[in-house]
């Protein structure tokens, strides 16, 4: 074995180490002409785990008025906190969530 395959090969150790065989998961998102933002409001309903959250759409309806939650409680990512530590937002705080491939995310600073 050369110098140079060894030294990959412990990269390699050393990556896997760190990650476990699992690996990252990448997310990619691909916009195009005449694609579209989804981005609506919601209401987080409780904490779910580290900084994930139950959510609930809401369609807002008249200026003043409470927001009318629509459809079923749904998982949310917070990207304004660590995926290391509990998350502490409030519940009953609005959000503006986005669906991005498959997650739906917010950023929400406390």
């Amino acid at each position: 074995m050369s110098k140079v395959s060894i030294t990959q090969s412990d990269r390699i150790l050393e990556r896997l180490a760190r990650t476990g065989s699992q690996g990252p998961s990448d997310i990619s998102v691909v916009t195009s002409p005449g694609a579209r933002a989804s981005t609506f409001p919601a209401i987080i309903k409780s904490h779910y785990s580290y900084n994930y959250y139950n959510v609930c759409m809401v369609e807002l309806r008249y200026p003043g008025s409470e927001p009318d939650e629509v459809g079923a409680q749904i998982q949310a990512v917070n990207l304004a906190e660590s995926f290391s530590q509990t998350g502490s937002l409030a519940n009953g705080t609005y959000v503006l969530m986005s669906k991005i491939g498959k997650k739906n995310v917010f950023y929400a600073k406390v």
